[in-house]
């Protein structure tokens, strides 16, 4: 395999990590209201791949730009909740309480973060107890839609931090999602994964959520100055074209450092190349979202 991607006659200066051209992507459009919400899931079965990471910086940098963004922490771990600042022991309602009290409603769990626009719903430990509870449930796949389904006219985007399985909470919100973001480290085992991960969504697609799509593949800490980062970006090119965002998360302490002030890169280090990373994921996404 050559060291060097294609550069397809491209003018090299243009060409991204990717070894496709960069498009201009401008600046997104002002809202004059909000919702209804898109709802996206972060999804990968692989742990370590920057799904929380890309969460937080990627709600933040949405709130920048106007839009209303609720995060959903749906992983027990609760690192969604730990990356914004929150004790997992002090919390009074989780995304637990949601799914399998009655009366619990959306608007009681939802906590602010330290980002204007953005919002969260928390989690713990206590969510691991639900994916076992939800078997015996009457459509147990759509409960976290159900639960949801409250906040969309309020938010603009709902992101959703899954869990690194692909269990019954992880199918909850895939069947409550429009769209999936798929983050994936740019090294070879990550890429392993991936074909289990496509026939999961497929599946959900045909079965539970006809709407879902594949809003794109976004490779995360990539490093240029390796063949081997550099090798495994070209194979995601091959494997799945256009949908591989042209934007690329490259390796950063910054990244361990904000989420230690247990905030977003984009207001830690507001001027780093993460922060301007995500800034413009926020617009590629917001442009995929308007074209598609």
């Amino acid at each position: 395999m050559n060291d060097a991607l294609p550069f397809d006659g491209d003018d090299p200066a243009d060409v991204g990590p990717t070894g496709r051209r960069m498009p201009e992507l401008p600046e997104p459009p002002v809202l004059t209201g909000h919702g209804p919400a898109r709802v996206v899931a972060m999804c990968n079965q692989k742990g370590g791949v920057g799904k929380t990471t890309t969460t937080i910086n990627l709600g933040a940098a949405l709130a920048e730009y106007g839009r209303r963004v609720l995060l959903v922490d749906f992983d027990p771990q609760g690192s969604l909740s730990v990356g914004l600042g929150l004790n997992p022991h002090e919390m009074d309602a989780t995304v637990y309480n949601l799914l399998m009290e009655p009366d619990c409603t959306v608007d009681e769990v939802i906590v602010p973060t330290g980002v204007d626009g953005m919002d969260l719903v928390p989690s713990n430990i206590d969510l691991s107890a639900a994916e076992v509870q939800l078997v015996g449930e009457v459509a147990r796949e759509q409960t976290l839609a159900r639960v949801l389904a409250p906040a969309m006219a309020t938010y603009d985007v709902i992101l959703i931090d899954c869990q690194p399985s692909l269990g019954l909470l992880t199918i909850n919100a895939l069947t409550a999602s429009d769209g999936v973001l798929v983050p994936l480290e740019c090294e070879y085992f990550a890429l392993r994964g991936v074909a289990l991960l496509k026939t999961t969504i497929d599946k959900v697609k045909q079965r539970l959520n006809p709407k879902l799509h594949v809003d794109g593949v976004l490779g995360t800490m990539y490093d240029g100055r390796t063949l081997h980062s550099r090798e495994v970006m070209e194979r995601l090119v091959q494997a799945w074209g256009d949908t591989v965002f042209h934007t690329v998360i490259r390796r950063t302490v910054k990244f361990s450092d904000s989420t230690v002030a247990g905030e977003p890169i984009t207001s830690y280090a507001s001027s780093s190349t993460g922060a301007e990373s995500y800034r413009q994921l926020a617009r590629e996404v917001i442009s995929r979202w308007h074209d598609a």
